[in-house]
């Protein structure tokens, strides 16, 4: 059965099965990672603390998201420079990218609601469709939405075998939604809240900004293990500011939607009505739309210290 939603007919998910795909699961997981990795330091972390995860994650699929700022000329050279990351990051922990990694779109579904073409779109559809309401793909996406927006758009089937967990905007009460991975592409946005896909977000200012870590504890606890520790202090460190060492601290926000998926407890989460994302890049809202899953708090600590643990462990 279809329904019509302002970018077109979708599938109708009943609201029961959608909240038995939004309640946490036990066991493994089938996923895939959606990351813009070389935009910013905490994708390496996640990317990594899910490949040392197995016993959780069975991550089928990398896919390189577009970003444009300050370290790319455009979404494609974003995607471009982040498919490079994901490959340097898997030669420091061994894993072949041979069938793993996929370069995602180089433009943003934009206003028009378009469907833009690239490898990870049509694996991501490929990898759903195997998929059912009591087996989900998981899509953990941490960059702008326009990957997985464009599979929806493409393949509308898609939603009752996916759940989407999705570190973008701000908490609902913040006075703005003019966070990094919802504004780059506020059209895919829309499209993933309209869409009715079973949708866990995961906000950054209010709910995750406090997981933070910093250089000594970097220096300690990931520096010394392995080619992947003293690969992702260097990049860490990248980014301290000179002069600033006492009380410099760094965001790792992109851990969360994994923190998440290893253990909710770690992060918090209620069921709400899915906002209304606005051309203003705002929220409104209605009550009678349909629920999401909405992360409220993380806690930092538990999150670090399974990331720790395994690096440590990984390295023997």
């Amino acid at each position: 059965m279809l329904h019509s939603s302002n970018f077109g007919p979708t599938p109708i998910i009943s609201e029961q099965t959608r909240l038995n795909m939004l309640t946490p699961r036990t066991g493994r997981l089938r996923c895939v990672l959606d990351t813009d990795t070389y935009n910013e330091i905490d994708d390496q972390f996640a990317l990594v603390q899910m490949i040392l995860s197995p016993e959780r994650f069975d991550l089928q699929a990398i896919y390189a998201a577009p970003f444009f700022n300050e370290r790319a000329s455009s979404p494609g050279d974003g995607m471009e420079h982040s498919y490079q990351e994901i490959l340097r990051l898997l030669e420091r922990l061994s894993v072949s990218p041979e069938g793993l990694v996929y370069r995602g779109v180089t433009e943003y579904v934009g206003d028009g609601k378009v469907a833009r073409p690239a490898a990870a779109v049509d694996d991501l559809i490929s990898r759903a469709r195997q998929g059912s309401p009591d087996d989900p793909l998981y899509v953990v996406a941490i960059a702008a939405i326009s990957n997985v927006a464009s599979a929806i758009l493409k393949a509308p089937d898609i939603i009752n075998k996916v759940v989407v967990v999705w570190l973008g905007g701000n908490s609902l009460e913040w006075p703005h939604q003019s966070e990094f991975n919802l504004r780059q592409d506020v059209g895919g946005g829309q499209v993933l809240y309209d869409s009715g896909v079973p949708l866990v977000v995961v906000p950054c200012m209010g709910a995750v900004s406090h997981l933070h870590t910093t250089v000594p504890e970097i220096e300690r606890y990931v520096e010394p293990f392995g080619a992947i520790g003293k690969f992702l202090a260097a990049r860490f460190k990248e980014y301290e500011v000179e002069g600033e060492h006492a009380g410099w601290s760094k965001e790792i926000w992109d851990m969360a939607p994994v923190g998440w998926l290893l253990n909710d407890t770690w992060a918090p989460s209620v069921l709400v009505s899915t906002p209304i994302l606005t051309s203003a890049v705002t929220y409104s809202f209605d009550r009678s739309r349909h629920l999401m899953r909405y992360v409220t708090f993380v806690r930092r600590d538990p999150i670090l210290k399974d990331f720790f643990a395994k690096v440590a462990a990984r390295a023997g």
